[in-house]
């Protein structure tokens, strides 16, 4: 493991922390993440229902997200 990664979560306020850029990157790709989620379930998803992720809105939606953070989030190492 790379002795230079920090993964601990620095202990500052989130007043300070909203005020950094990589907190807004993270935010503007989890909001970009969960359009995209939802923009798929609207145009190309499932009509049926059965889809896991596609047939739903809200898990769509979610997984979108979930894409977006960790496309700018990735783990140390990467």
């Amino acid at each position: 493991m790379n002795s230079s990664c920090k993964t601990k979560i620095e202990d500052i306020p989130l007043k300070e922390r909203m005020k950094t850029w990589a907190f807004w990157k993270a935010t503007i790709a989890v909001l970009a993440g969960g359009t995209g989620g939802y923009l798929y379930y609207h145009f190309i998803g499932c009509s049926s229902g059965s889809c896991a992720i596609t047939g739903n809105p809200y898990i769509s939606i979610f997984f979108g997200g979930l894409v977006g953070y960790f496309l700018v989030k990735r783990p140390c190492g990467c």
